[in-house]
């Protein structure tokens, strides 16, 4: 009878333990989730911004070594990711094939002039920081305009905060539920051992040997959870990437192993915090009290 009774009470422990670790790795997992989803979108909004088109129109008597010598000037500015000289002639063959029609033969002469089509960095596309920009070209004397959509700027840098934080309070809405799901999963596995916290204190064990079990097995079931949700995050990723194949443009290893990281530290972190205190709560509440907490 005695041994039945053990093996009931080593599956509800084993039951236990697992079902701690499931609701850890859950938990994990959609916190997970939503950091794939912030990197990425991190990633599209930096790409959509580097690709805002930014004309440097010449002037038409510019002459190849001073343009040579203002796109050299160009690519040497901080803000510069990349820049791409077209001459009066490809414009024209560029309108052309927009157009379906030779405008050129029409009007008798080609009416464009020769430009820099210029990429800014991301952290550069901030109107303010666009402005700077352009008054600087502006100064040079073979600069005839500086042409971009200032509304469209506007737009994207607009949507582009919006989105951030909104991401950004759902990040920590999304970790105060993940703190508080895990700890009061924690808190329940301890609840169910009690009666075994109080024995102990009982016979005289300190509180730090009668924590540590609690805190070492807690950290352990942080780690085994962590690693299952990340093991689930890389096969989301690798099933996303081959519906969705640019998405594999916009990954950084870099940064998807410090998120992983994170990951593991928040597991570790939130299941220690959790079996610290869950255990401290019945170290110091009263023998009579434990049928009711």
């Amino acid at each position: 009878m005695a041994k039945q009774e053990d093996i009931i009470v080593g599956r509800r422990l084993k039951s236990s333990y697992i079902s701690t670790v499931v609701s850890i790795t859950l938990v994990l997992y959609v916190l997970g989730l939503l950091g794939l989803i912030v990197l990425h979108a991190q990633k599209i909004s930096g790409h959509i911004q580097e690709n805002i088109g930014f004309q440097v129109i010449l002037a038409e008597n510019a002459g190849q070594p001073e343009v040579m010598s203002m796109q050299r000037t160009i690519d040497a500015m901080p803000a510069v990711k990349s820049s791409k000289f077209i001459s009066k002639e490809e414009a024209a063959e560029d309108l052309m094939d927009e157009l379906g029609e030779d405008f050129v033969d029409f009007l008798g002469y080609n009416p464009l002039f020769p430009s820099i089509d210029v990429r800014l960095r991301a952290d550069y596309t901030h109107p303010d920081s666009i402005q700077i920009f352009e008054n600087q070209l502006t100064e040079n004397r073979i600069v005839k305009e500086v042409y971009y959509q200032k509304s469209l700027v506007h737009l994207i840098n607009e949507n582009v905060r919006r989105i951030g934080f909104v991401l950004l309070l759902f990040s920590a809405l999304l970790t105060i539920i993940a703190f508080a799901l895990i700890n009061n999963t924690i808190r329940l596995s301890v609840f169910a051992k009690r009666f075994l916290i109080k024995s102990m204190q009982l016979v005289g064990a300190t509180q730090s040997f009668i924590r540590r079990p609690f805190v070492i097995k807690g950290i352990t079931q942080g780690i085994i959870g962590s690693i299952i949700a990340i093991g689930l995050l890389i096969f989301t990723l690798y099933t996303a990437q081959r519906q969705i194949p640019d998405l594999q443009a916009f990954q950084d290893i870099t940064l998807l192993f410090l998120l992983f990281a994170l990951i593991v530290i928040l597991g570790i972190i939130i299941s220690w915090v959790s079996s610290y205190f869950a255990v401290r709560k019945y170290l110091k509440i009263k023998t009579d009290y434990l049928y009711f907490y």
